[in-house]
């Protein structure tokens, strides 16, 4: 199969170098459907701030495939007239079977999750699929020490990350490493206490790399710039948008407007809309306390 193209995408390499260089961190938001993607690429764009589209395996599915949502963020990238630095990213892919298929369909960037493998199958597989993604000029991320919560049915208990291990994955020209901070998949429960600092400094010693936040959703702001000044790079962001989606949607409905056949409050352009500008909001809100808000 030959590998789909689209010159306006971006790898993520480039990105998190600078973020975590300048210390600030790129969002990594996750996407479901049009209306998703399509608000996020406009905040972008309006306020001149790169940003990388995820996809978690669930989400591919749902939305008909790999091919699929590559076409359907090339299409925006170009009818929207998208100028600033997108990369489009599998999220949390279970196996290089998967991230290879994403390759192909022209995704620009791809995680391997083998935080659920014993560590030296974990890392054998991060090197395998480097092989295949160098050949295509697609940036890495790999993760150790599963994330709690779950995820797709991926259920990880939290486990901390091993320096022992950052440092030596760090060595094999993955772009971005993911790795377990206390971070929590999800909303976070009230017996949450907080990320672990002095573990994420231990890490980030060992491997001197831009480091990934998952879960970042919830967690206050404080301990999210903190995590940045410490060398997080890049900070995915789920259910903090979901929850805004949901929350201006009910409001609509509640009102009754989607009822009202005069002004065709049914009409899903418009039942959908209060959902799509605060995602929008959202983004907005989150990339400046990213401090990524114009980095473009």
């Amino acid at each position: 199969m030959t590998r789909l193209y689209h010159e306006k995408l971006v790898n993520s390499t480039a990105m998190v170098k600078a973020a975590h260089e300048n210390k600030y961190a790129i969002g990594h938001f996750n996407i479901n459907n049009l209306e998703w993607t399509k608000a996020i690429l406009e905040a972008a764009q309006a306020s001149n701030t790169p940003v990388i589209l995820g996809t978690s395996e669930g989400a591919i599915k749902y939305m008909g495939g790999p091919i699929t949502v590559v076409g359907m963020v090339n299409g925006l990238l170009e009818e929207l007239n998208i100028t600033v630095p997108v990369a489009l990213h599998l999220d949390h892919g279970q196996s290089i079977e998967m991230a290879k298929k994403c390759i192909l369909a022209g995704y620009s960037s791809v995680m391997f999750d083998g935080s659920h493998l014993p560590y030296e199958e974990n890392l054998a597989k991060t090197k395998e699929l480097l092989i295949f993604a160098n050949e295509h000029e697609i940036s890495v991320e790999a993760e150790i020490g599963s994330i709690g919560g779950e995820e797709d049915g991926v259920v990880g208990n939290g486990e901390l990350g091993d320096p022992t291990q950052a440092a030596e994955i760090s060595k094999t020209g993955i772009s971005m490493l993911a790795a377990g901070i206390g971070n929590i998949h999800g909303k976070y429960p009230e017996w949450w206490t907080g990320l672990s600092f002095d573990t994420l400094e231990e890490l980030q010693s060992a491997c001197k790399m831009p480091m990934v936040l998952h879960g970042g959703s919830g967690i206050p702001q404080d301990q999210v710039e903190k995590a940045i000044s410490m060398g997080i790079s890049k900070i995915n962001v789920n259910t903090e948008l979901q929850l805004a989606f949901r929350d201006a949607t009910r409001k609509y409905i509640e009102a009754g407007k989607d009822l009202d056949d005069k002004t065709k409050g049914f009409d899903p352009r418009k039942l959908l809309n209060p959902g799509y500008q605060a995602l929008k909001e959202t983004f907005n809100e989150l990339t400046e306390w990213f401090g990524c808000k114009g980095k473009a």
